[in-house]
């Protein structure tokens, strides 16, 4: 079999020289525990252009999740977003009904969570999963849906895709479902995906594959991406522009090559130190950041 890769997703026709609007953009985006009585995300902002990546990083409880899933309109029960705005490709979101936000998810933005094996139902072989996306989200016809269904799985480079698509998610590696759950999430061609801790689970070997795939997503298709992390070592090879997040709020915020090469606040360079150890420094060493005035 011919082996494809991401050459075979759809490309983005943009013009050469215009200037990319945002195709996700948060401003002052505040959320609310209606059951605490208490606000819980303190006013995040950033604007995302296609192909470009923004990263957040943060310890455990520091907003991260909820505020990526407030921007994918999925925040738990008893979460409200209670200020600012959210747009997608210019629209608000709060003026989405539940059926053009169907329509939204996974044909124009994305995600990709921490467990695969929680997201893929585990009575389905994994190629159906996908092709099943792509018969409801693009309209292709079964045997259509099917090709398509291991092309991509092709494309996220799963080796022996066709043998991968009658596969049940129990018969999979956590690096290959995780493979699986992006071929899921690209299926429909969207212009986001937001990577939630999506490589947290793997191994560094598998990681650094993942993460060289996304990338070459971006590349070929200006996919946006948005990473979510408490590695800062993920953060500095994949992305443009990172917020720092502490309790709820954004204590740092710029180019991710200023931020680490030289961050301001107080919890950024905690975070710097403790990560040197685990591989930012060595990513530094092979890839200097350049002196900031």
């Amino acid at each position: 079999m011919t082996t494809l890769t991401t050459k075979d997703l759809p490309a983005r026709d943009t013009p050469p020289d215009a200037p990319a609007p945002p195709v996700l953009a948060l401003r002052d985006v505040r959320v609310t525990d209606r059951a605490g009585g208490r606000e819980i995300v303190h006013g995040v902002g950033f604007e995302l252009t296609p192909g470009k990546t923004v990263g957040i990083v943060g310890e455990s409880g520091s907003g991260k999740t909820l505020t990526c899933r407030a921007a994918l309109g999925i925040l738990p029960a008893h979460f409200e977003i209670s200020g600012g705005t959210i747009e997608i490709e210019g629209t608000d979101i709060a003026t989405l009904t539940p059926a053009r936000w169907t329509r939204l998810r996974g044909a124009v933005v994305s995600a990709v969570f921490q467990d695969p094996a929680s997201y893929l139902n585990p009575s389905v072989k994994v190629g159906a999963q996908i092709a099943e996306v792509v018969r409801v989200k693009l309209g292709r016809k079964r045997r259509e849906a099917r090709r398509r269904a291991v092309e991509l799985l092709a494309a996220v480079r799963l080796r022996d895709p066709e043998l991968v698509y009658g596969q049940y998610p129990f018969e999979l590696s956590g690096g290959m479902l995780q493979r699986v759950l992006i071929a899921a999430a690209v299926a429909a061609g969207p212009r986001v995906l937001v990577a939630d801790e999506a490589t947290t689970a793997l191994d560094v070997t598998v990681q650094a594959e993942i993460l060289d795939l996304l990338a070459e997503l971006r590349e070929r298709t200006g996919l946006a991406l948005v990473v979510v992390s408490h590695d800062l070592a993920v953060v500095a090879q994949l992305c443009d522009e990172v917020l720092v997040m502490r309790h709820g709020e954004v204590v740092e915020q710029g180019p991710t090559r200023s931020v680490l090469a030289d961050p301001r606040h107080e919890y950024t360079r905690l975070l710097v130190a403790e990560h040197e150890q685990y591989g930012l420094e060595k990513f530094r060493t092979a890839h200097p950041f350049e002196e900031t005035p």
